[in-house]
């Protein structure tokens, strides 16, 4: 018992450590998780799953991969596929037959395999899983349209994959017993279209439940747990592998419900799939077999080179033939295709089942898959960010500034990061209030920045930090609240007091960080922009230190924020105080010189139009 403590505890070690170590240096989180099982596996011999876990192994990695799923499913709203210009839709209908024919041909006459197993374990090499995507993802700056194209086929394909695999097992077996294909076929699909139901079911049970109060707060995430493994062991009992299928119904169907427990859950969830995601790979990748791999034949290294360069490319491109989609994003989308836990779990699975029907080629399955893993792990997550630049489908590698709420104080900050080269987006629920911005020429989103629709609108990745200026210090500790899940919470900012001799102040877990390192008010701040006050931004170089920057400043003058050279932020507020270097911008919050004709040059505009006429507002607006 001692003992499984310890290997447990190492699969966490090693996982979430693999994870930090990606985030910190920029490496390919997957490859180093799979560096990461085999140095505990094979190498040391330190974990073995099956000495370890015994019988329990398959049932947890089951169970660790339909939770997987059903996160991913969470993650999939039907909005977001406008942006994939219909691409899922023929990546999934026409994707997967194409991808099964082309793999099995490969299979066949490449890897030797005979005609059934082949066609088996080209129906598993359909997924590409999100275990290994997402992480990939993640670290990819990406544009919009590639990134929901892959995301979306690699969770959606991922049950299908498994049916396919499902499907061709039960007709080998059935077939002995006088079955015809078409009858195989025909079960499999009222199966699998009953597993859906089952699915949908749960997820329309709990949209009906929760909001009623039927389930308290503290036992939602719970209750959608254990809901989640109930529904995924009632499709396997329907029919083998239709859980997967279950569980991905039930979390696409809740993202498109309008549940208010949603965003609650959703993080939770995402926490836990952050672990399993850690130790299921780590697990699979420890679990592998030396001996098994000196099975590997030159073949097979010709077999992954025609999967990597023929198979998985053609398959894209002739999905999405005559679609909306450029080439440049085809050819992209074609080239990444890594596969995970499901391809090794399931075909571990179906070498054993194929092995007691008598096939002999079900053995070489495991030293395929885990080559299929290997190579496309290694050449998908270490070329990921090269192929996007080389394609041209990047997003914004300039990251800004989102600002919330139109104020003279946040329109000249904003003045001031625009001069500084720093992007920034004002956004604001009033139209006339960002008349001011719209006539500097300054980009703005009319909008609840908390809304569903805003996902729409404004990509989070794309901004380093987040500032809520409104004059309402409760709303922008909100907005700072709610969006930091998307920002981190070093990186959402607001005006307000956080002093500690104020009992009326919002106490620092309920809100972001406070800009400036001595908190300083909406009405303080409201004070001295009529006073005039304004930013000054000061170069440091080796000669002219920070020291020298503060003894030119007045005593006043209140530090905000300082500019790396590579254009990263980093704000003073009563949480961190960034130490300025050579070749930073030091921005400051400075009295006037003469304070008689600031306050006339900043004299209140006249009332009713902010002394301009508003923009007409576009239409939708």
């Amino acid at each position: 018992m001692e003992n499984q403590g310890l290997v447990l505890a190492a699969i966490g070690v090693l996982g979430i450590g693999a994870q930090w170590i990606a985030w910190r240096t920029g490496w390919p989180a997957i490859a180093l998780m799979l560096l990461a099982g085999i140095i505990g596996g094979p190498l040391t011999g330190f974990i073995q799953p099956e000495r370890d876990f015994g019988h329990l192994l398959e049932p947890i990695i089951s169970l660790a991969v339909a939770i997987i799923l059903f996160e991913g499913g969470l993650n999939l709203n039907f909005r977001e596929l406008r942006h994939a210009e219909g691409a899922v839709h023929r990546l999934v209908f026409l994707g997967v037959p194409i991808a099964w024919v082309l793999g099995t041909l490969a299979c066949y006459y490449v890897a030797g395999l005979i005609w059934p197993v082949a066609i088996l374990f080209a129906g598993i090499l359909v997924v590409t899983g999100p275990t290994v995507v997402l992480p990939l993802l993640r670290q990819t700056n990406l544009a919009q349209r590639p990134r929901a194209i892959l995301k979306w086929e690699a969770i959606v394909n991922d049950p299908l994959g498994a049916l396919c695999a499902v499907l061709t097992y039960e007709v080998l077996h059935r077939a002995g017993q006088g079955d015809t294909v078409v009858g195989v076929v025909v079960s499999l699909l009222l199966a699998a279209t009953v597993a859906g139901l089952i699915g949908w079911g749960a997820a329309r049970a709990i949209a009906w439940a929760f909001p009623r109060g039927y389930v308290p707060e503290f036992l939602k995430s719970p209750v959608l747990l254990i809901t989640v493994i109930g529904v995924f062991v009632g499709g396997n009992m329907i029919q083998d592998e239709a859980g997967l299928l279950t569980v991905t119904v039930m979390g696409v169907a809740l993202a498109n419900m309008n549940l208010a427990s949603f965003r609650d859950f959703r993080h939770f969830k995402e926490n836990i799939t952050v672990l399993l995601v850690s130790g299921v790979f780590v697990m699979l990748s420890a679990s592998l077999n030396l001996e098994v791999l000196r099975q590997f034949e030159w073949r097979f290294a010709a077999f992954l080179i025609v999967l990597l360069f023929i198979v998985r490319p053609a398959t894209v491109l002739l999905s999405l033939a005559f679609s909306p989609v450029p080439l440049r994003e085809q050819l992209f989308i074609g080239w990444i295709a890594p596969r995970g836990i499901v391809a090794v779990a399931i075909s571990g699975l179906f070498a054993l089942r194929l092995g007691e029907l008598g096939y002999a080629d079900g053995s070489t399955l495991v030293a395929l898959s885990f080559a299929v893993v290997i190579a496309t792990i290694v050449a998908h997550s270490f070329t990921a960010k090269l192929a996007a630049r080389w394609l041209g489908v990047t997003g914004s590698s300039d990251r800004g500034v989102l600002i919330v709420g139109t104020t003279p104080w946040s329109l000249s900050l904003a003045q001031m990061l625009t001069s500084l080269k720093i992007r920034v987006l004002i956004a604001d629920t009033s139209w006339q209030r960002l008349a001011a911005a719209r006539q500097m020429g300054m980009p703005v989103f009319h909008g609840e920045i908390l809304s569903e629709g805003s996902e729409d609108h404004v990509d989070m990745g794309q901004f380093q930090a987040l500032v809520a200026t409104t004059d309402n210090e409760a709303y922008n500790a909100l907005v700072c609240n709610e969006l930091v899940p998307e920002m981190g919470r070093h990186a959402v900012f607001q005006l307000g007091d956080t002093s500690e001799k104020n009992p009326r102040a919002l106490p620092p877990a309920l809100r972001g960080r406070t800009l400036f390192a001595s908190g300083l008010g909406v009405e303080e701040i409201a004070r001295r922009e009529r006073e005039g006050w304004g930013f000054r931004k000061t170069r440091l170089s080796e000669k002219f230190s920070m020291d020298d920057a503060r003894d030119e400043l007045p005593a006043e003058a209140d530090l905000l924020l300082l500019v790396r050279e590579d254009g990263k932020l980093h704000f003073f507020s009563h949480a961190s105080r960034p130490r300025p270097q050579p070749g930073d911008t030091v921005v400051s919050y400075v009295p006037p010189r003469d304070p008689a004709k600031a306050r006339a040059r900043k004299s209140p505009p006249p009332k009713g139009d902010e002394g301009m006429t508003p923009l007409p507002s576009p239409a939708g607006a």
